[in-house]
């Protein structure tokens, strides 16, 4: 398990480089970043199905 040791890649900057790259594009530069944003736009867009779905629902309902 780390705890924390040296690090070339903070040392050198690169991790704030990257950092600084990954907010100005939008997009998470880690495996991890990229699922977890996708995560949370797909369960907007299942909310938005959802309420879509359900407004057709009711207006079949009230039209017939």
């Amino acid at each position: 398990m780390n705890r924390g040791g040296f690090s070339w890649k903070r040392l050198l900057g690169i991790s704030a480089v990257k950092s600084r790259v990954a907010r100005q594009v939008g997009i998470p530069l880690t495996r991890s970043g990229r699922q977890r944003k996708f995560g949370a736009a797909m369960g907007c867009v299942t909310l938005v199905v959802a309420l879509g779905l359900a407004m057709l629902a009711v207006a079949t309902f009230v039209l017939r």
